[in-house]
């Protein structure tokens, strides 16, 4: 009789079958235990300082608040900046059952809330909220979610940049994928309904976007505005030594933009951000119910007039510019 499965078959069938369990093994043992611990799972919107800013100040009021290694596991996705990428992050949080998600960022927020209705969701740096019909939802904390508004009167930043020069036309960066930019593109679009001026938006979702964008933009425009969206943030040195050549002025709400030199900056403290979405979590942690938890506002807004940034533009800063400064960089 011819033996069909010879010993040597059979012993490396088991060998098989004892790797697929060891890689099961290994799978389960390399997910969070958090057994006695509570699992919060932090999905930002793209790997830029503002969001670690503001996480550190995140995990720093936890700890204060009794929060801390010894009874939290913190979990970080950090996805490429895209709708698939989103999307994907927060389904690997809600697969290990996390307590709370804690999002930073529009578009992480959004796509947490498409995802999951069960998990709460704290939100932080989501510029205007209450804005357009895509985000209007953000208000109802009658959902699963609650957070810190990054909202700011951008009227009085584009106000103080015409008091240095007259604005014809604006220059925007802008990406289409991320809502936070869109609602800042919509409101400076608003205004310049309002004030006068014409505005060029640029939609960049790369570095050659980048690239072209500043090559169309540099000879048309009497500022340029950057957004919040991520190619903006990685790309702010670059955008602004192409502009300092063509002697053309940066204005933005992103977090340090006059430190990384733009002339005018409206800027919301992300440490703030990071402590206030932390009080929402503890008390969500602590069992109170995320409907009873109203959408916060920071405190701390500086107007930063950068008086070098404009030295190198030629240009001058009158008083009525410099009195709404919060701060001025000399």
């Amino acid at each position: 009789m011819v033996d069909f499965f010879p010993a040597s078959i059979a012993r490396l069938s088991c060998s098989l079958i004892s790797a697929f369990a060891l890689v099961i093994v290994m799978t389960f043992c390399a997910l969070p235990s958090h057994a006695g611990s509570k699992l919060v799972a932090v999905v930002f919107t793209s790997d830029v300082a503002r969001y670690k800013a503001a996480h550190r100040a995140f995990v720093k009021t936890l700890a204060a608040n009794g929060y801390d290694q010894s009874n939290v596991d913190i979990i970080m996705q950090s996805p490429n900046p895209d709708p698939i990428s989103w999307a994907n992050s927060v389904r690997k949080v809600i697969a290990i059952d996390a307590d709370i998600i804690i999002t930073y960022g529009a578009p992480a927020t959004l796509a947490a809330m498409r995802e999951t209705g069960d998990i709460p969701i704290v939100f932080a740096d989501v510029y205007g909220p209450v804005e357009t019909g895509v985000t209007k939802n953000m208000t109802v904390t009658g959902r699963n979610l609650t957070g810190v508004s990054s909202k700011v009167p951008m009227i009085t930043l584009i106000k103080t940049a015409a008091e240095v020069r007259p604005i014809r036309t604006m220059g925007v960066i802008f990406s289409s994928r991320e809502i936070g930019s869109v609602v800042q593109l919509k409101e400076i679009k608003r205004i310049a309904s309002q004030q006068g001026f014409a505005v060029i938006e640029m939609n960049v979702s790369s570095v050659a976007a980048l690239d072209t964008a500043l090559n169309s933009l540099l000879s048309r425009v009497d500022y340029i505005y950057i957004s919040e969206c991520a190619v903006g943030c990685k790309g702010f040195e670059k955008i602004v030594h192409r502009a300092n050549e063509y002697k053309i002025p940066i204005i933005s709400q992103i977090p340090e933009a006059a430190d990384r030199g733009a002339m005018i900056a409206l800027e919301i403290s992300t440490a703030e951000q990071g402590q206030l979405a932390a009080e929402c979590a503890v008390q969500v942690l602590n069992g109170r119910k995320i409907s009873q938890i109203p959408i916060s506002t920071p405190k701390k807004t500086d107007m930063i007039v950068n008086l070098r940034a404009a030295k190198i533009l030629d240009l001058h800063v009158p008083f009525q510019a410099l009195s709404v400064a919060t701060k001025i960089m000399k």
